[in-house]
């Protein structure tokens, strides 16, 4: 027989996804536990890390008032590196230096402190250093959740999951299985600290202004990924992520830890971050299987929100933004349901989904699903892709008495013996299907 509650909502987790989860419901007047295994929020927590504005004003309208935020992006750099070089362009407005900003940089150990604070301040009760090992059910309805303290039984009318890739306590309680390294990225990041007016000098930024450079090409040693290098206030953080089941596929293949030593000393890349100083370094797992690897999401008693559901949209480098809507959208379903007196099985928490499917989360989701197929089936964008382009720039830019009709005529022909005319066709087509 079931216990009674002691709680509306337990929230498993305190990332960006619970965090919003918890706030959300707990600024409503629910009694909200939320349980954290690590010390402090934070720090099991990993991000690039881009903080979208949009959807944390849905939740917290004034966040900008005391968030540690870092810089505010005004600049967006896109790279395709060969060994040598890249070939890339820039997004750079003023649009962008206007308050209220779109996008910052921030630090996730400092960034989830202060959103746990919020949480706590709403009347939520928050729980550190406490793994739950799971789901306590009543026939086939969550009921609660099963802790590694004891009596470490919790009971709630419902339980958000927001524990992250491959939500292990829903895969435990049969609600799906076990996601495929197919689907799933490896990332790795170093934190570099360096003077602030250093970073303004190589950025050409003002003092809150920041840059964002995403990169594919050679630095992912022809597996599926990409790069990232991010400035904050008095550092930047530097990264690279591949998909997990390359690296299953080849044991032998360079491992993500000297992925990132032979990525920071791309020439194009070096002079960055030369004279930084390391001082945090971290892996994560990122779940990139798009719309297609989506589980169910909702039933009798439970949800899943942020990266236990599969929710970042690869293609545009997005994920704290799908977190926190999917963790607001979670817990404005349970409000609604209480105020309502609804209960909570699945034929009352389907509102979830169906707010999903409004929202842009999905809509992303589906305008992108074909992506992660047609990335992972075609390594050349990855490899040849990049080279060509290189060599096609070097060799157009390069003036040593050629002309240019014949530098035109070589360039094809390198592209030719690369891939085939109607193998490039091909790989536009699909490209821009993947983008329809």
């Amino acid at each position: 027989m079931k216990k009674p509650s002691q709680f509306d909502a337990i929230v498993v987790g305190a990332g960006p996804s619970g965090n919003a989860a918890a706030y959300t419901m707990a600024r409503a007047g629910l009694k909200v536990l939320q349980i954290e295994r690590g010390e402090y929020p934070g720090s099991k927590n990993v991000q690039g890390a881009i903080l979208y504005a949009k959807a944390l004003e849905e939740i917290i309208p004034d966040f900008r008032d005391d968030a540690p935020l870092e810089r505010h992006i005004i600049e967006q750099r896109i790279w395709m590196l060969d060994d040598t070089s890249f070939v890339g362009t820039h997004m750079r407005s003023e649009e962008y230096n206007k308050p209220p900003y779109n996008r910052y940089t921030i630090i996730r150990a400092q960034f989830d402190k202060w959103f746990s604070s919020k949480v706590r301040e709403a009347g939520a009760l928050l729980i550190c250093e406490t793994t739950v090992k799971q789901l306590i059910m009543d026939g086939d309805q969550v009921v609660g959740v099963q802790c590694d303290r004891e009596h470490g039984d919790v009971y709630a009318d419902v339980v958000v999951l927001a524990d992250g890739v491959n939500s292990t306590l829903a895969r435990k309680a049969g609600f799906h299985g076990e996601i495929e390294a197919g689907n799933v990225a490896l990332a790795v990041k170093e934190i570099l600290f360096m003077p602030e007016e250093t970073i303004r000098q190589r950025f050409n930024i003002g003092e809150d202004d920041g840059v964002v450079i995403e990169m594919v090409g050679r630095i992912t040693d022809g597996m599926t990924g990409t790069g990232f290098l991010y400035t904050n206030k008095e550092s930047l953080t530097i990264g690279v992520g591949c998909m997990l089941g390359d690296f299953k596929k080849n044991p032998n293949r360079t491992s993500p830890y000297v992925l990132l030593e032979k990525m920071k000393q791309h020439p194009s890349i070096a002079p960055l971050i030369a004279g930084g100083e390391m001082k945090e370094y971290c892996a994560h797992l990122i779940p990139e299987g798009g719309f297609h690897a989506i589980p169910r999401v909702y039933g009798n008693g439970w949800m899943i929100v942020g990266d236990s559901g599969g929710f970042v949209n690869a293609a545009h480098r997005e994920g704290s933004n799908l977190a926190m809507t999917t963790g607001r959208l979670a817990a404005e379903t349970v409000i609604h349901a209480k105020a309502a007196g609804l209960g909570y099985r699945a034929a009352t928490l389907k509102a979830y989904k169906a707010a999903l499917d409004q929202s842009f989360v999905m809509k992303d989701l589906h305008k992108y699903r074909d992506m992660p197929a047609v990335l992972h089936q075609n390594p050349q964008f990855f490899t040849t892709y990049p080279d060509l382009v290189a060599r096609a720039a070097r060799t157009m830019l390069t003036v040593d008495g050629k002309d240019k009709k014949s530098k035109e005529r070589e360039i094809f022909s390198s592209f030719r013996k690369a891939r085939s005319l109607a193998g490039m066709v091909g790989d536009a087509y699909k490209l821009l299907r993947a983008f329809r």
